[in-house]
């Protein structure tokens, strides 16, 4: 049932990196990357506990604090680019 579940969310990466790819502006771009790395994050879970590889849950946590701070940083950088 798992690799069912894996399967749906590599169809929904593969479906962000076209959207992510083909839209125009910088702030889609910027939440079609934070859906893509969610996704990311939803496979390695959905992986580790397929494969009972607990300390992949740990990398994930990092992952998501470190997409949610690039995140952050990449916003600020693009909002400061537009007001001067």
């Amino acid at each position: 049932m798992l690799d069912i579940y894996l399967g749906i969310i590599l169809i929904y990466i593969c479906l962000m990196l076209f959207k992510l790819f083909s839209c125009k502006y910088a702030f889609d771009r910027i939440l079609y990357l934070n859906i893509f790395s969610t996704f990311i994050v939803i496979f390695i879970v959905i992986y580790a506990v397929k494969s009972q590889l607990l300390y992949l849950i740990d990398l994930v946590l990092v992952y998501s604090l470190l997409g949610f701070v690039s995140l952050v940083f990449i916003t600020r950088f693009i909002r400061r680019g537009e007001s001067s």
